[in-house]
């Protein structure tokens, strides 16, 4: 049963696109992951300052083995300094995560 992982990240609204670029930067670094169904990054088009991550997983063992991983971390490592300039700052103040089944829905 495909169970959906979403990531709820509470950015700055100066923010919004440096988190997007980081994401656009490591593109296609889960999709090979073992019971990795599809991933997406929205972008709230209103007030709120919490964007969504959203990733959807053959089955908790999936997540919970990618989670745990050696590329997880290297996905989820703060950026090291670069040419003498500081370290890159988190982007977001706070993230939550949150668990789902899909309960119903349509095929599209």
């Amino acid at each position: 049963m495909t169970i959906i992982k979403i990531n709820a990240i509470t950015v700055p609204a100066d923010n919004g696109d440096e988190l997007a670029r980081r994401f656009a930067a490591r593109a296609g670094a889960v999709d090979d992951a073992p019971g990795f169904e599809g991933f997406e990054l929205l972008q709230p088009t209103d007030d709120r300052t919490t964007w969504l991550v959203i990733t959807r997983w053959a089955d908790e063992e999936s997540f919970q083995a990618w989670s745990t991983s050696p590329a997880f971390a290297h996905g989820h490592r703060s950026e090291a300094p670069q040419d003498g300039k500081p370290a890159a700052r988190p982007v977001g103040l706070s993230s939550e995560l949150w668990s789902y089944a899909v309960a119903g829905g349509s095929a599209s």
